[in-house]
C-alpha cells in the first residue's frame, strides 16, 4: 500500500516561499504520476500541479511561474517548490500518486488519483 507523508507547511507572508515535502513509501516501484492539489475554506478541492515518471511537468493556471514540482525518485520523496505567495494561496495542501501516466498538457484532478496524504497547511497573510 502506498503511503505518502507531507511536510513543509506554514505560515508565511506574502511574497515569500515554501518547499514542500512529500514522503513516499510501501511501493514496489515508484508510481508514474506524483502531484499536490489544495483545498482551502469553503472550496473545492484544485489541483496545483503534477509531475509524471519521466519528469514531464504540468501546473494549474494559478500558480504557473511560481510553483515547481520536482521529484526524487532515489530518495522516495515529491517537491513542491512555492514562491511569489499570495494569499489566495492559503489551503490545505496534499500529495497525490496513481500508476496511471501522467498525460501531456493535462492537469490530473484530484479525484483521478488513487493514493493521497493527510496534508500540511499553508497560510499565506498579507
Amino acid at each position: 500500500q502506498v503511503q505518502l507523508v507531507e511536510s513543509g507547511g506554514g505560515s508565511v507572508q506574502a511574497g515569500g516561499s515554501l518547499r514542500l515535502s512529500c514522503a513516499v513509501s510501501g511501493y514496489t516501484y515508484s508510481p508514474h504520476c506524483m502531484g499536490w492539489f489544495r483545498q482551502a475554506p469553503g472550496k473545492e478541492r484544485e489541483g496545483v500541479a503534477a509531475v509524471d515518471r519521466d519528469g514531464s511537468t504540468n501546473y494549474a493556471d494559478s500558480v504557473k511561474g511560481r510553483f515547481t514540482i520536482s521529484r526524487d525518485n532515489a530518495k522516495n520523496t515529491l517537491y513542491l517548490q512555492m514562491n511569489s505567495l499570495k494569499p489566495e494561496d492559503t489551503a490545505m495542501y496534499y500529495c497525490a500518486a496513481r500508476y496511471l501516466r501522467c498525460y501531456s498538457d493535462y492537469l490530473p484532478p484530484p479525484s483521478e488519483y488513487k493514493y493521497g496524504g493527510q496534508g500540511t497547511q499553508v497560510t499565506v497573510y498579507s
